[in-house]
């Protein structure tokens, strides 16, 4: 199974690169595969996987995975509190 993490877009820094902001943890984030720092915005969102943006998602997609994100590890956390 693939995982990919919505983040937002802070900074293009180049033709190909982004800083994208995970959370309060920032990362370079390379763009080649939405064709280039020409087909986002700084404030947008994107999905990241393995350091690259895989596609651009609006601003309520990235809310609601994070929002799924967090009910996960709070399940878990949960479970392992348990035992």
């Amino acid at each position: 199974m693939c995982i990919a993490i919505p983040g937002k877009i802070t900074k293009i820094l180049d033709e190909i690169t982004a800083e994208v902001d995970f959370g309060g943890v920032f990362r370079e984030v390379n763009l080649v595969l939405l064709g280039g720092a020409d087909e986002v915005k700084v404030d947008e969102y994107v999905l990241v996987h393995v350091g690259y943006a895989i596609s651009v998602i609006s601003e309520e997609e990235a809310r609601l995975t994070i929002e799924a994100f967090d009910s996960i590890l709070e399940a878990v956390e949960a479970e392992e509190a348990a035992n």
